[in-house]
């Protein structure tokens, strides 16, 4: 991926090297429930978050020191966060609304939201409720190994998907689909989540359309780095990996072939209109 000559964004929020206390969600109650629906979402156990609960986390700041190699990828992640903003900035311009830039938050091993308390195995999140995306830049060493997903443009796939996210909540759709979800039973409401996952992974393939569109910056295999990132957190296969069996009424993102068809359907024409997966008769 060509990024280095790409605007960095001040919408980094770096609390790396800050230890959080595992005592407990912050205040307990609603962000408790908050954050474990958003590890719900991302296939973890929610009575995990919900233990947790009680007293407030504490954070302390550690004397951290950064090998080059982790200071290039936050500037990397800096680039590909500039690259959301300039790109969803002018869709929004386009249809007459604004958009509010998000900020990334990278964290080591846990992180204190307003959804709460998380650690790292939660995995990269995105809280409604304070407008940010939580990233531990460790997930990727995970995302190359555990998910054959290695490369640059995977990584920014990532981003690209919790970028999705606020796009929705920005939009209204989260919050319809949360409470369409209050409503529902377990099997309604689990594929009325994939619907709202799938069309992240499309929202993040708009912005790849128009990121390279207008800035060129995808190089030969870039597509197939973000494909294989779809397809490796596609719920099928982490399913097969930790259970040896798939249960598709479990499902909460989708198989790897739905994501990789939504990623693709957004990376094609570069239309928000076309990822209206609720409407879609075929995922």
């Amino acid at each position: 991926m060509r990024w280095e000559r790409g605007r960095r964004s001040e919408n980094i929020e770096d609390r790396r090297g800050m230890h959080v206390s595992r005592r407990g969600l912050a205040g307990g109650g609603i962000g408790a429930i908050i954050l474990a629906l958003v590890a719900m979402y991302f296939g973890v156990d929610p009575s995990v978050v919900l233990e947790q609960a009680g007293t407030p986390a504490q954070e302390t700041q550690q004397p951290a020191t950064f090998s080059p190699e982790e200071e290039k990828l936050k500037e990397f992640m800096s680039v590909v966060l500039a690259d959301t903003e300039d790109v969803w900035g002018a869709l929004f311009q386009a249809s007459g609304q604004r958009y509010a830039q998000p900020k990334l938050v990278l964290f080591s091993g846990a992180v204190e939201s307003a959804c709460g308390f998380a650690e790292a195995a939660v995995g990269p999140f995105y809280c409604p409720a304070d407008r940010k995306l939580y990233l531990d830049m460790a997930f990727f060493n995970d995302l190359a190994q555990r998910h054959d997903a290695p490369g640059d443009f995977a990584q920014a796939y990532v981003v690209a998907h919790e970028v999705g996210h606020h796009v929705q909540t920005l939009l209204g759709i989260s919050e319809q689909v949360h409470a369409a979800r209050s409503r529902a039973g377990e099997a309604a409401g689990n594929a009325l989540q994939v619907r709202l996952e799938l069309q992240a992974d499309c929202f993040a393939g708009v912005w790849a359309y128009h990121a390279d569109k207008t800035r060129q910056i995808l190089e030969p295999g870039d597509t197939e780095e973000a494909l294989a990132a779809a397809a490796g957190v596609g719920d099928d296969r982490i399913q097969k990996q930790t259970r040896g069996f798939v249960v598709p009424e479990s499902f909460t993102h989708g198989s790897s072939q739905q994501r990789m068809r939504w990623f693709s359907t957004g990376m094609q024409n570069g239309d928000p209109g076309q990822c209206d997966t609720f409407k879609a008769a075929r995922l």
